[in-house]
């Protein structure tokens, strides 16, 4: 039976198999403070598939369970996804690079770049509402720009944590387009079925719309460091 035709399980699926990654590297994280780190960010990223309203049908319109996305915008899937992908991203560096966390000395922190701490760390929600309310960009293209810009604020912010942040956002983006092509491959004609190519750019790398690799590489590029920017940590290799 051709599985082109019954996609309504499609997203649920897909989800699933992004948990079981998330639940392999959970597993293989041996410092408890990285899994710390890692469901912590998870349960906050998780929020963000409240979003998910924004990007449906304007960028694309899934199948979903209970046929929620389409019905309401909302739907289960997303919040999962969200939740495993903040999670894998933020220790995927510590996966590749044995590390250590350590809090940042009070003199620290009263250096000169960190006088902007909490404007970097607004920086990128600021630009997305900013761009949704001023501009009629397609939603994938504000929050690829304000991951983006968040992330050069962080940068700017936290110098310290660009090595993980570019590393991770590498990571990520190779991690992401392998997983994508595994629903390429269970669901093929999925993409042209439920992404509205005809709204964004329709270039296709691999059958995967560039859209979701430049979201891959910026949300690796931000999303690595938000534990490290919220609790004021510092990573540090650690030497066997």
């Amino acid at each position: 039976m051709n599985t082109v035709h019954e996609p309504q399980f499609a997203w649920a699926l897909w989800t699933l198999l992004l948990m079981g990654i998330w639940g392999v590297v959970y597993a293989r994280v041996r410092s408890k403070e990285s899994k710390k780190e890692m469901l912590i960010v998870s349960l906050w990223t998780s929020l963000l598939g409240l979003t998910e309203p924004l990007f449906v049908p304007e960028y694309w319109n899934p199948p979903s369970l209970f046929d929620l996305a389409h019905r309401t915008g909302f739907d289960i899937e997303s919040i999962v996804f969200a939740f495993a992908i903040g999670g894998i991203v933020v220790v995927l560096y510590e996966r590749v690079f044995p590390t250590a966390h350590r809090h940042m000395p009070l003199e620290a922190r009263h250096a000169a770049h960190h006088r902007y701490h909490l404007w970097a760390l607004l920086a990128a929600p600021v630009v997305f509402i900013a761009l949704s309310l001023a501009t009629s960009l397609n939603p994938i293209y504000i929050s690829v720009l304000a991951l983006i810009l968040g992330g050069v604020a962080t940068w700017y912010c936290r110098p310290d944590l660009k090595k993980k942040m570019f590393v991770s956002a590498l990571l990520f983006l190779g991690l992401y387009f392998v997983y994508f092509l595994t629903l390429i491959a269970l669901y093929p004609g999925y993409v042209a079925q439920v992404w509205r190519l005809d709204a964004i750019s329709g270039i296709l790398i691999a059958g995967i719309p560039l859209e979701e690799l430049l979201f891959a590489l910026s949300f690796g590029f931000y999303w690595s460091s938000v534990y490290e920017h919220f609790t004021w940590r510092r990573v540090s290799i650690k030497v066997e």
